[in-house]
């Protein structure tokens, strides 16, 4: 008889291959460094890149450029998870409206929010406003695509039954669309979230006095590279936390699914 693992057990079943990559990698990145293959003054040890990672946080600079990125991040996020949730929805359940908009949002997906950026700047000028609309733009695309797809794959029968029995539209949405489409949303959110990082990037070169994105620009040009990588492991830590606390949320929430 096979015996379910305990919850902690699975926790521990995930915890320790990912520390042994971790742990190899960060091996792997030490005696490369040491190794002379490469320029000491372009690939630094971890153990300089810490240093500098200390340094940053000690000068307040990291707390700033995060508190900066963490703003702009998390209010284009929401504004394109809602529009494009509720854009999936709509053209999930409503095959005309799917068949007038599915076009366009193809068109629009290949152009990433890098390519904008000029005419962003140009529309809306290198304030906050510009920047927010960039990660909300390549947030709705995203989603938009992950929702419409779960929201089309549930059954019709399903639909079709539960208005035979009575039940109105909103019941019908809040009862059945809505939990069987719930996985899918939720793997919208996750994607969204890293889409927003990535368009985050794009939106502070695009013209920014602060941010993670930012600092790595002003520290490319004086080719501090031990503060490039420092800043690229807080941005690539940063999607491992905001992923693994929408997967936890989405655990508790969506508990029906196994995913």
């Amino acid at each position: 008889m096979r015996v379910t693992p305990s919850p902690p057990g699975r926790a521990r079943g995930r915890l320790v291959p990912a520390l042994g990559a971790a742990g190899a990698v960060l091996t792997l990145w030490y005696l490369l460094a040491r190794s002379g293959a490469v320029a000491p003054g372009l690939l630094p040890t971890p153990g300089r890149t810490a240093a500098a990672l200390a340094d940053s946080a000690r000068s307040g600079l990291l707390a700033a450029d995060l508190a900066a990125s963490l703003a702009r991040a998390g209010q284009g996020f929401a504004l394109g998870a809602v529009a494009g949730g509720a854009l999936g929805f709509a053209t999930g359940y409503l095959p005309k409206l799917s068949a007038a908009v599915t076009p366009i949002v193809s068109f629009l997906r290949p152009i990433p929010a890098i390519a904008l950026v000029p005419l962003a700047t140009a529309w809306f000028g290198v304030g906050e406003t510009a920047k927010r609309l960039l990660i909300a733009y390549a947030v709705l695309l995203a989603v938009w695509l992950y929702v419409h797809d779960g929201v089309s794959r549930v059954p019709v029968s399903h639909l079709r039954a539960a208005r035979t029995l009575g039940a109105p539209l909103h019941r019908r949405f809040a009862e059945v669309l809505l939990p069987a489409a719930a996985p899918a949303l939720l793997a919208a959110l996750r994607y969204g979230a890293s889409v927003a990082l990535l368009a985050l990037v794009a939106a502070e070169l695009g013209g920014a006095d602060s941010g993670l994105a930012y600092r790595l620009q002003v520290d490319g040009q004086f080719l501090r590279v031990d503060r490039m990588f420092a800043g690229l492991l807080v941005l690539g830590l940063l999607g491992v936390v905001v992923d693994l606390l929408l997967a936890a949320l989405g655990r508790r929430i969506v508990h029906w699914s196994a995913s």
